[in-house]
């Protein structure tokens, strides 16, 4: 994803920025995984 870096702030650190919300994004993604699979098991297992 490509941001246009020019018009902000200085003391804005941008690539820290992205590297933390693509982190957000890669937990975000795999606990959203892990409780489809929970919840999967548990209608398999309990009903």
């Amino acid at each position: 994803m490509s941001v246009d870096t020019s018009g902000g702030h200085a003391a804005m650190d941008y690539n820290e920025h992205d590297r933390t919300y693509s982190r957000f994004l890669r937990i975000s993604k795999y606990g959203i995984i892990a409780l489809v699979v929970l919840l999967a098991s548990m209608a398999y297992f309990l009903v």
